[in-house]
């Protein structure tokens, strides 16, 4: 069983910046995708970024692409989310999630990912 958890949510004002981790434990042998979804209220859960196994592969949905950045370090166990310039528009619940044996691909569909964590809140206000 793998286990996910996320931190570094928070609030923060428009135009700031924020980093969130996801920090695995478990059975994390062998390489898996992990994805970053948000869902704010009344709206329906989106892909933001995704990263391959082997950390090759990133991809990122129109909303965010050229303001957050995906990496991940596989001697922590550990991805980030670095989110720059963040909007109103950002606040939401923040998920990661994993997909078992994806070393080269990754994507942010949510179908396929099999392990989520409890997520964390981002919120962007003045």
């Amino acid at each position: 069983q793998l286990q996910l958890v996320e931190s570094g949510g928070g609030l923060v004002q428009p135009g700031g910046s924020l980093r969130l981790s996801c920090a695995a434990s478990g059975f994390t042998s062998g390489y898996y995708a992990i994805g970053w979804f948000r869902q704010a209220p009344g709206k329906e859960r989106e892909g933001v970024s995704c990263i391959s196994g082997n950390g090759g592969i990133t991809k990122y949905g129109d909303s965010v692409k050229g303001r957050f950045t995906i990496s991940r370090d596989n001697a922590k166990k550990t991805v980030y989310l670095q989110m720059n310039s963040l909007k109103p528009e950002d606040t939401a619940v923040y998920y990661c999630a994993a997909d078992w044996g994806r070393q080269w691909t990754c994507t942010i569909q949510a179908d396929g990912y099999a392990y989520w964590g409890q997520g964390t809140q981002v919120t962007v206000s003045s």
